[in-house]
């Protein structure tokens, strides 16, 4: 499966099955979007098809107005060159290891602790109803804490590092707890011979220099909920009295970041369709010194003033295109960041596991309430339907494993000819869920915005390649 693109100048060739990529002149652009088309319509493309006497009488036929035959010629023979070297029209090999997939083991490797189901802002698109999450307010006691961290022990089977992301609503509410159970896990460390990794997501509002210290010292991450610019962020992340949220927090988020050397956090931001120049807000948190930043579309239903529509698309592209060249741009000056959704990894990536099934939400990555019960992630707590079991009896509905464990993008016929797939893995299945009652499918708008970034990320690597 080959995908074909020009960006910023660069004429981009991906090669989806190995992940090759490949900048091209237009000669070579035009032959492989030829070739490409003649396979599709003819047969699967191998070694022996491109040397074919047709094959150039066929380049002829579409191209010989435009290039010179000894032009196509060499330009074949470097195609022919790359597809032995296993870096185009490769084979697709990985839908014969989805049932390998399927049959692992569920192994658990990381928890999402709902620390707090309360918070101190009324952030206008919360998903979670400002940390009540369809029920009630709760904290989440450090009994509770313990059995959930035993239970992660015990269900990891081999795997020496487990995460915990300490979440909310607002987890420093119940700070007290949180260190508590650190310090439990240090503990337990010993015992089992583990390795925890610590992660807080806060809003910030109760950040102070013992907290400050203390996640410096056990936090291997730190997540800030910041939108952007001031009068964006205190029109969507407001306290309960309708106060802005911005100069209380970014001095202190400035603070932290300093403190940890520009290094393991990121700011974490969400765009709608109130700003749909969220470049400005990136650029917004370049300027105020950090280097590690995220800003995430909104979901929400068409109902929703501030959702992302279809019609918005066009916008959302051009600011990504538009940031994507500022990031360029940037990082030659010497003033680089990084930006999450243009983080792309071409010499590795995800193992293949990963690159079939996703996240590992409802296998490997699981959330806890603050009464103790397990849901696949943070997205489906609340929804009665996907209930896993608790922290005391551990997963008592296997079922929900399975089911999420068979989703994958060849499971969605969707993902089967989208490019992005082995990126994306199929995206978020909460929004599948949420748009069409089944985690077997995918979000259409955010399909569109994942294959725009992705497309950037990689016209990122293109450009700087050549600094």
């Amino acid at each position: 499966m080959i995908h074909q693109y020009q960006n910023n100048g660069y004429n981009i060739v991906m090669d989806v099955v190995s992940g090759a990529v490949h900048v091209v002149d237009q000669l070579c652009y035009d032959v492989i979007s030829e070739l490409d088309q003649f396979c599709k319509e003819q047969e699967e493309p191998t070694l022996e098809m491109l040397k074919k006497p047709q094959v150039l009488d066929g380049l002829m036929q579409a191209l010989g107005g435009k290039y010179a035959k000894d032009e196509l010629m060499e330009a074949l023979s470097d195609v022919t060159e790359l597809t032995q070297a296993g870096q185009l029209f490769v084979k697709d090999t990985y839908e014969s290891m989805i049932e390998a997939v399927k049959k692992r083991k569920t192994v658990v490797k990381a928890l999402c602790l709902h620390i707090a189901h309360d918070c101190n802002l009324a952030c206008r698109y919360c998903f979670a109803e400002e940390g009540e999450y369809h029920g009630r307010r709760a904290l989440m006691s450090y009994e509770v804490g313990k059995k959930a961290l035993d239970f992660l022990i015990a269900s990891s089977g081999n795997r020496r590092n487990l995460e915990v992301d300490f979440f909310g609503g607002e987890p420093l509410m119940n700070w007290q707890v949180v260190k508590d159970l650190v310090a439990y896990g240090r503990r337990q460390e010993k015992v089992h011979d583990k390795h925890f990794r610590f992660t807080v997501t806060t809003n910030g509002v109760l950040l102070n220099d013992e907290i400050l210290e203390f996640v410096n010292r056990e936090m291997d991450n730190v997540v800030l909920s910041l939108d952007g610019r001031k009068e964006v962020n205190d029109r969507m992340r407001p306290f309960r009295n309708g106060k802005g949220s911005y100069d209380l927090i970014v001095p202190k988020f400035q603070r932290l970041a300093e403190s940890r050397n520009q290094e393991r956090y990121y700011i974490r931001g969400t765009f709608t369709r109130n700003n749909l120049d969220f470049s400005e807000d990136i650029l917004h948190f370049a300027e105020l010194g950090f280097k590690q930043m995220s800003i995430e579309p909104v979901v929400g239903s068409e109902s929703d003033p501030y959702a992302i529509r279809t019609q918005d698309l066009p916008k959302i592209m051009e600011e990504y295109d538009k940031l994507a060249k500022v990031m360029i741009e940037r990082e030659k000056e010497g003033k680089g960041f990084n930006f999450f959704h243009f983080m792309i990894d071409l010499d590795g990536g995800p193992c293949v596991a990963k690159r079939l099934s996703g996240c590992g939400s409802g296998t490997e990555y699981l959330a806890v309430t603050p009464w103790g019960d397990l849901y696949p992630c943070h997205q489906f707590v609340g929804q009665e339907d996907f209930l896993m079991g608790n922290v005391e009896q551990g997963i008592i509905r296997p079922e929900i494993a399975d089911d999420f464990r068979s989703c994958n993008v060849y499971s969605k016929e969707k993902c089967r000819d989208c490019f992005a797939k082995f990126y994306c893995s199929g995206g978020c299945m909460a929004n599948a869920y949420n748009f069409h009652g089944t985690i077997h499918d995918t979000y259409e708008i955010g399909c569109e915005m994942q294959r725009k970034r992705v497309e950037c990320a990689i016209m990122i690597k293109a450009a700087l390649a050549d600094k």
